[in-house]
């Protein structure tokens, strides 16, 4: 196994210490600082092994399918974990609705990739899922701090960055549908 599949493996391993962390209220608000941190360097392996992948050739099958896994694995992790914590009302409702959009955009590419690849084709991850995933990852980035922090200011700003980061999913999943509409064709 080569070190972007590693990287790739490492950060879904973040994932449950992620998790215990944000849900460690014992020690709050430390305990949103800590999961942002663990967070930020499970997303920066996410930047690091495509980078070192293109850069070295160690681009392979396994990494194709391994590093959009691990992504969306700590994404949809974090996104979920903050729906307990945004206040009740048309906030969380909005909210919400934004996590089950890029939750369903993650589904459906998921159920593409695997169509595409029952006809030997693999997707890539292209530009627009990169942007998305950097709001996404913004998005949580902040409002983890909001939690830390508890100023309202940042809450509102994570949730701005929340409502961008879903209009980019959107925009993705359309722009990924299109450009790989050949693999939904019959043979």
């Amino acid at each position: 196994m080569n070190l972007p599949n590693t990287l790739s493996l490492i950060r879904i391993v973040l994932v449950p210490i992620f998790t215990a962390l944000f849900f460690l209220t014992v020690i709050a608000p430390v305990n949103y600082l800590l999961a942002c941190i663990v967070f930020c360097a499970a997303a920066f392996t996410d930047f690091l092994d495509g980078y070192i992948a293109r850069k070295y050739n160690l681009v392979t099958t396994l990494g194709k399918f391994l590093d959009p896994i691990a992504d969306k694995i700590l994404v949809s992790s974090a996104l979920i974990a903050l729906t307990v914590t945004i206040p009740d009302g048309w906030m969380k409702t909005a909210y919400t609705v934004a996590v089950c959009v890029i939750m369903a955009r993650e589904l459906m590419v998921s159920a593409f990739r695997q169509i595409a690849a029952t006809k030997n084709f693999v997707m890539a991850a292209d530009m627009a899922g990169k942007i998305k995933t950097v709001f996404q990852d913004f998005a949580i980035i902040i409002l983890l701090l909001w939690l830390y922090l508890d100023i309202e200011i940042v809450f509102y700003v994570g949730l701005a960055l929340t409502g961008v980061a879903t209009v980019l999913t959107i925009v993705s999943a359309v722009n990924y549908l299109v450009k790989n509409r050949a693999v939904l064709k019959n043979d």
